[in-house]
């Protein structure tokens, strides 16, 4: 397969061998040899994790199909420490496949893009910084304006002041 390009989510909200959740989400970034990487944004806790997160995003060049992408992004999760557990717990690193290149994807434990993304502002904010332009394959939106559309529709941000 030649090289394509996915933007993957990166988040942490506990400690692990490289430092904190900031420093890992890098180090993160570094074991995926990303092309680009958004800054790090500190977010509430979602659900029950109880922790903030430090949330980025990043632009993979790859040339493995998106279940080979999966087993990767899993390998380097369990490298950095991350261990099964509930549904919104707490993690050392969380990484998600947002988007690909080649369009739609839907496989086995695989949905290309993630169906949640448009909705969740911890995702958005650090893609539009590396990949305004990227359109969602289902809807044809660009990542810019599925932003501006959730800021619309929550124009309140639940970030403590002081962030």
């Amino acid at each position: 397969m030649a090289l394509t390009s996915y933007a993957i989510a990166l988040g942490s909200n506990r400690r692990g061998r490289h430092g904190g959740p900031a420093d890992t989400v890098r180090a993160a970034a570094q074991a995926l040899d990303a092309e680009r990487l958004s800054s790090i944004h500190a977010t509430p806790a979602l659900g029950p994790a109880g922790r903030g997160f430090a949330n980025a995003a990043a632009i993979v060049e790859t040339d493995l199909e998106p279940p080979d992408l999966l087993a990767r992004l899993k390998s380097i999760e369990r490298t950095f420490g991350r261990r099964g557990g509930r549904r919104w717990g707490p993690r050392v690193l969380d990484l998600d496949i947002l988007l690909w290149s080649d369009g739609p994807y839907e496989g086995e434990g695989l949905v290309i893009p993630h169906p949640a993304f448009r909705d969740r502002l911890f995702v958005l904010e650090p893609l539009a910084e590396i990949a305004p332009e990227w359109r969602d394959p289902v809807t044809g939106v660009t990542v810019r304006q599925l932003l501006h559309r959730l800021r619309r529709r929550n124009p309140v941000d639940p970030r403590p002041a002081d962030t």
